[in-house]
């Protein structure tokens, strides 16, 4: 989905003049921000627009962490086996096991005191966000349908 359709849902759950009201900006420049740019003339770069340029410049992904938190979410990256064949399904499996596992584990170690550190947090974090991102390309791959054509192990 490109970033003016994108712009042009939510206007849909508001409306452009309570956008350009809340932002201090024109109704016309709001309305142009939920049209494609074009060689004519139409259209703007919108402020999603501008956002991914800045983060593509800094190669830096804060903004879309500090967004993602700023919404009640937490940003995840996919994996970087994405685009890479994961294998087979049942190893592609086992390894979502071994990784939820480590993070068991790891929530296990922290909590032995009855108590979870930041430290400790922070690492936990770190295994559910592994975790995640391994689950995202195995599905990934799942919709791609790269598992149906191999057969079982023997």
């Amino acid at each position: 989905m490109e970033s003016h359709e994108v712009l042009r849902e939510a206007f849909r759950k508001t409306t452009p003049k309570a956008v350009a009201a809340e932002l201090g900006v024109s109704l016309s420049l709001v309305y142009k921000w939920a049209e494609q740019q074009s060689e004519d003339g139409s259209g703007s770069r919108n402020p999603l627009d501008r956002l991914m340029g800045i983060i593509e410049l800094s190669d830096d992904n804060g903004i879309v962490e500090w967004l993602c938190r700023q919404r009640g979410g937490h940003f995840v990256k996919n994996s970087v086996h994405e685009g890479e064949p994961i294998g087979h399904v049942l190893p592609a499996t086992r390894e979502i096991i071994s990784q939820f596992s480590d993070l068991l584990n790891e929530i296990s170690d922290a909590s032995d005191d009855h108590s979870v550190t930041k430290q400790e947090a922070d690492k936990i974090r770190l295994y559910w966000d592994k975790l995640k991102s391994y689950a995202e390309a195995f599905v990934i791959a799942c919709e791609k349908g790269e598992f149906k054509s191999m057969r079982p192990l023997a």
